[in-house]
């Protein structure tokens, strides 16, 4: 059997195939994607051509590059994977270690291209199917032991690169080192969160989220909701994504919606609420007049033609017309908003007295119910299942931690009032004196085993590492309202921030400074990092914009000099610092990640310096850094011609350019090319503490700061000539421009020559020269004042 995986075959090159073989290339993996030959051929057509016979793929690769949300973390990854077709190319199934089969959900075409993969497959290559719900049984039908033993069904979620969710079901036959290579491969290298289900229509997630939302389509008829109303309620109140219920379906596409649900409909027979998955009249005639949601332009929403698009008008169920969306009001949905602790919001949702409270109730206490009595028929414990549905459908909480969190016993009581059936074996965990699902036992977490009727660890990678973990083993060692500091262990400390988005502020400026006390002092290395929804969106505006409304600039130049002063002595201090970003690393948060010696980033990073976006320029030494980074080590050289570098970096500044992604960060010279990249945000925190005691082990010494060999004015006017084009064309504002001119003057070294070398303190000091005298602008105050209201940038 295969260990290591280095070359992966997909068979199947539709939206499904296409994402897993372009993640597989997101991850570093080399990917073969195969397609059927076009069955027929356009007039000129030469059928015998490559180009003809490999169309299908070749196509799917086209499409790669467009899609919205890009299913690739950059352009570069798409050499990685290689297109054919499944008649010419079967041959080369034997340079693949695992060969993952994506065509139709029918089960002769599964089982006839199978008969031909076992032909050309090695006899140690792992194969697999990305099957929603066909059983391993029917799909093996007439193979040898040796291809039943390393196969397994791989289920992988849509879009592939952003749900964490890999379901993995074992045939009766299928060698257990096969899974745990698979596992291994799939959390660690693919950066999935890997579940464990059984061999049962739709698996897990599948199983209970559109049990889920069905439930809820039939509940919402009988009460006369509305689509939005369901929504609203639905959504982030309810700990689930913004696209709740009919938003997610028109996302899914409804005629995957409900093939989904047909398939429960039709094979699970035995089940108690199998009339739930039977498709409503309304569903059924959606999807017969082709209204299958995005794809098609419209289903639940559709945007409004009259609007040009900027209107999304909602479908009215009884009519199937669509109509401009009602505003929907609920004090309880009012009231969730301000709670920021997900448990104590979904609880206060589901016990509030109005309408939506109700709602939320009744469709919530049945989903758990039924979750309940699907153990042990669709996985073995409620972790399996509590992951497969948060993974899977983007919930905050699976079903049990919702349960939990609404109070077991409280839940059985009204579940029961309610004429709905929790299992058996909930009402032995009440009897046994344990009173919720899961607990924490010596600062790790545990769940309720049903078979052992016992406590047991929950199981997770080694490598996962949370800050919660430190808080429950009392390893703090200092801290304040925004930021405090964490003993990591083995001599790195963790900076962690929690301010509101994690805004750079006062308070985290002076806790970087005592952690690099702290840790030079008693320490070998600093990580910087948390376990928040994102690094850091940027600077506090609020706070500036409210100093700089009093005219107290003092103020402002203090904290600005304070954040630079922090992020260069990170640089410079004599133990390594390590920054982790992941999510949204913007501005201010940028600078730290950029201040540290090495980044070890999650690869979902979207990170840039966009203070442009509010009237501004970086201000934390941004500018001086990024300088830094795209120059690398030709900063001071004679040889080389300074403006394309600085171009490079006046459009990534001047432009406010976000990466949308570590690969893309490092293109654009926020990261670079020594820094690392984690697939798996569970492990960010242990693997930047590894590289943090990796750099101190080593015999760490600070970098030498950098010099600049900079062009000066002629720099900035060559800058300027093409400001003043755009101005003539209006593509910017006088204001832009001016905006662009201070940016321009900072990054060409103000009042130098390239003879002269300029120091990074002189470029932190005309940054903070020009930040200054754009803060003091009344048309950088109303656009600061836009975004604090509005949440985009104003064009003024």
């Amino acid at each position: 059997m295969t260990t290591r995986i280095r070359k992966v075959a997909v068979l199947g090159a539709g939206v499904m195939g296409s994402g897993i073989a372009a993640h597989l290339a997101n991850s570093g993996v080399r990917a073969l994607l195969l397609d059927i030959v076009p069955p027929k051929a356009a007039p000129g057509e030469d059928t015998a051509s490559k180009a003809f016979r490999n169309k299908f793929a070749q196509g799917a690769l086209a499409n790669l590059r467009k899609a919205k949300p890009s299913p690739i973390v950059s352009e570069q990854v798409l050499a990685a994977i290689e297109v054919g077709n499944l008649e010419d190319d079967l041959a080369r199934l034997g340079e693949c270690d695992w060969i993952i089969e994506v065509v139709k959900e029918d089960l002769a075409v599964k089982q006839a291209l199978f008969a031909k993969v076992e032909k050309h497959a090695r006899k140690d290559a792992i194969i697999s199917s990305n099957t929603s719900g066909l059983s391993i049984v029917g799909m093996t039908e007439g193979r040898g032991a040796e291809f039943k033993k390393n196969f397994l069904v791989t289920h992988f979620f849509n879009p592939v690169r952003y749900m964490k969710l890999l379901e993995l079901v074992a045939g009766q036959e299928t060698n257990p080192e096969v899974v745990k290579t698979v596992h291994k491969f799939g959390e660690e290298v693919l950066g999935k969160g890997i579940v464990y289900g059984k061999d049962t229509t739709n698996f897990i997630a599948n199983r209970i989220g559109v049990y889920g939302m069905m439930r809820t389509i039939s509940e919402m008829q009988k009460t006369e909701m509305s689509i939005e109303e369901v929504d609203k309620i639905f959504g982030p109140a309810m700990g689930r994504p913004k696209s709740a219920v009919f938003r997610t379906a028109d996302i899914v596409g409804l005629d995957t919606f409900t093939h989904v649900a047909k398939n429960c409909y039709d094979t699970l027979t035995h089940d108690e609420e199998r009339d739930v998955f039977a498709a409503p009249d309304f569903l059924q005639k959606m999807v017969e007049k082709g209204m299958l949601g995005d794809k098609t332009g419209g289903g639940f929403y559709k945007k409004d033609r009259a609007s040009g698009g900027k209107d999304i008008l909602a479908l009215d169920l009884k009519s199937l017309e669509y109509r401009p969306q009602a505003k929907v009001r609920f004090d309880s949905l009012g009231a969730a908003k301000d709670i920021e602790n997900v448990k104590e919001r979904v609880a206060s949702v589901m016990n509030a007295d109005d309408k939506a409270g109700k709602f939320a109730e009744r469709v919530t206490l049945d989903v758990l119910a039924y979750s309940s009595r699907r153990i042990p028929e669709i996985a073995d414990d409620l972790v399996n299942v509590d992951r497969g549905v948060r993974w899977g459908f983007g919930w905050d909480l699976g079903p049990f931690e919702v349960w939990d969190a609404y109070g077991v016993q409280k839940g059985v009581e009204r579940m029961k009032a309610l004429g709905l059936k929790p299992a058996a074996w909930v009402e032995e965990m009440l009897a046994k004196g344990r009173t919720s699902f899961y607990g924490v036992q010596d600062g790790r977490d545990t769940y309720w085993d049903i078979p052992s009727k016992s406590v047991k660890p929950v199981q997770e990678n080694a490598r996962t590492f949370r800050v919660e973990y430190l808080k429950r083993g009392n390893k703090k060692i200092t801290g304040n309202d925004s930021a405090s500091l964490w003993d990591m262990g083995d001599g790195a400390t963790l900076l962690e921030f929690h301010s509101k988005m994690n805004s750079i502020d006062d308070d985290i400026i002076a806790m970087m400074n005592t952690a690099l006390d702290e840790t030079e002092k008693n320490f070998k290395g600093l990580v910087i990092g948390n376990d928040g929804s994102n690094f850091s969106a940027g600077a506090n505006i609020m706070a500036m914009l409210m100093a700089a409304k009093s005219e107290d600039f003092d103020s402002i130049r203090k904290m600005a000099s304070a954040f630079q002063a922090a992020n260069q002595r990170m640089r410079y201090s004599p133990v390594p610092v390590v920054t982790a970003p992941f999510n949204l690393t913007l501005g201010g948060g940028a600078e730290v990640t950029m201040g540290g010696n090495a980044v070890q980033a999650s690869a979902e990073l979207y990170m840039g310096l966009v203070e442009v976006g509010v009237g501004l320029i970086p201000g934390g030494g941004g500018t001086m850094m990024l300088l830094r980074n795209v120059f690398g080590a030709y900063a001071a050289d004679k040889d080389f011609d300074a403006l394309p570098f600085l171009k490079k970096v006046f459009l990534a500044i001047g432009t406010a350019k976000v990466a949308t992604s570590a690969e893309e960060a490092r293109e654009f010279g926020f990261l670079s090319q020594q820094d690392g990249i984690t697939g798996n945000r569970d492990f960010l925190l242990s693997d930047a503490k590894s590289r943090v005691l990796g750099l101190a082990n080593g015999g760490f010494r600070p970098p030498r700061p950098t010099r600049f060999r900079l062009p000066g004015p002629n720099g900035a006017a060559t800058i300027d000539m093409m400001l003043y084009d755009m101005q003539l064309n209006n593509q910017i504002s006088a204001h832009d421009r001016k905006i662009a001119q201070k940016l321009a003057r900072v990054l060409s070294g103000g009042d130098t020559s390239p003879s002269v070398l300029v120091t990074e303190e002189k470029l932190l000091e005309l940054e903070m020269e020009a930040f200054l005298s754009l803060i003091g602008e009344e048309k950088t105050q109303d656009r600061m004042m836009f975004m604090l209201e509005k949440g985009k940038p104003l064009r003024n």
